[in-house]
């Protein structure tokens, strides 16, 4: 069997570069560093980024009908009346000008 010629295997490595191809003939060991080098990076497969639920668009929807009286959220009721309930017993931050340092001036 007559070799290439030197035209031929130029151009054979020209078009494996082009295509993405192995270059040069290689064996079984590194044409797995190949084929772990082509595919895409873990963190970029959409399997993996969407794993979780978007929690801001649903944290945001559920306020929304909580507004308009749609949905019921009780553990936000209880901390609505808990905030209702230390403002009426003065808990609440003072304004500007009626801190510590100012009443401490008078």
């Amino acid at each position: 069997m007559a070799s290439l010629s030197n035209y031929a295997v130029r151009m054979a490595r020209l078009s494996s570069r082009i295509f993405g191809d192995v270059v040069r003939p290689t064996d079984s060991k590194s044409m797995k560093v190949v084929q772990l080098f082509k595919e895409q990076p873990i963190a970029q497969r959409k399997e993996v980024y969407d794993w979780y639920p978007q929690h801001k668009i649903y944290y945001s929807m559920t306020q929304r009908l909580r507004f308009m009286g749609l949905f019921r959220d009780e553990h936000e009721d209880f901390k609505e009346e808990m905030r209702r309930l230390r403002k009426l017993r003065g808990k609440g931050k003072p304004l500007k000008g009626e801190g510590k340092r100012a009443t401490k001036r008078k």
